[in-house]
């Protein structure tokens, strides 16, 4: 006798597992997240995006002397205040580094211009800076019998004391990055390099500087990042002025706003988005590793 075939049998639709617990719990609590970004992040991008389509606003932006003159200013921002500012931190790293007593008191008010808010701090800077009745002037008054300077009326000096402000402002929390990476290098390597005879310079030189300088490279990107997206420093500075002058790109949007050129503004950002995604790219590239 033949044996009779038996007919495969055909798999039926693949049955979805429902939900367990944690799954449902996860989505819950992931909605808010997403509705956020997607109401405060991603439709604010595409509307501005759509607002910067036409080319005209392009055009009339680099015909706008104000802004090649913020370039400049945020170039000087970048190279200036961000080189400034990296390097201090590195060397104060390495002097909150040491147990005494009244460095950890002075480390408590070293991190006070970080830990407080930017307007009241950075708007107190500029009433002592006034030239008519600021505290700075009138200390100058009180010990020379001459007026003081006047500081924010100055492009140049005004431009160079938002620099110094988003130094003081920002240096506390790059040098406590800084710190926690001195802190992360064994001390043996000093202890077998101190048995070695070597100086200070090479201690830093051979051991602290190839152990944090991946550290210090990701930290000053990320600095630049953050600095490009900085507005803070300049427009509750100077505003600006005098006559546009110490506007950085950050700023400048704000102008376009008041002067209700929206458009203006939304070109302005696209412009430095090619300065700004390859740092986010690098900066990303380095975090994967």
């Amino acid at each position: 006798m033949s044996s009779i075939a038996l007919p495969e049998s055909v798999p039926g639709p693949a049955t979805r597992r429902p939900l367990n617990s944690w799954q449902v719990w996860g989505l819950v609590l992931v909605t808010p997240y997403l509705l956020v970004f997607l109401v405060f992040v991603l439709y604010p991008v595409c509307y501005g995006l759509w607002l910067a389509r036409h080319p005209a606003s392009y055009v009339k932006l680099f015909n706008d002397p104000v802004f090649f003159g913020s370039l400049v200013n945020t170039l000087a921002f970048l190279v200036l205040g961000i080189n400034a500012k990296m390097a201090v931190a590195l060397f104060l790293s390495g002097f909150f580094m040491q147990a005494r007593a009244w460095i950890k008191g002075l480390s408590l008010l070293f991190i006070l211009p970080w830990a407080m808010p930017s307007i009241p701090t950075i708007l107190s800077l500029r009433f002592m800076l006034n030239p008519e009745w600021g505290l700075i002037n009138s200390l100058i008054f009180r010990l020379t019998a001459e007026d003081g300077p006047n500081w924010l009326n100055q492009p140049t000096l005004a431009l160079t004391l938002a620099i110094l402000v988003h130094i003081w402002k920002t240096l506390p929390f790059w040098t406590l990055i800084l710190l926690a990476g001195r802190l992360a290098i064994p001390g043996e390597l000093y202890e077998a390099a101190a048995m070695d005879g070597a100086s200070r310079w090479q201690k830093f030189r051979f051991i602290t500087w190839p152990s944090m300088q991946t550290l210090y490279l990701t930290s000053t990107i990320l600095s630049m990042i953050w600095t490009l997206g900085d507005f803070n420093s300049v427009y509750l500075l100077t505003g600006g002025a005098p006559a546009d002058l110490t506007h950085v790109v950050a700023t400048l949007g704000i102008r376009y706003l008041r002067l209700d050129e929206v458009d203006m503004a939304m070109a302005c950002i696209v412009v430095v988005l090619p300065l700004m995604l390859p740092l986010v790219y690098f900066m990303m590239k380095r975090l994967s590793k």
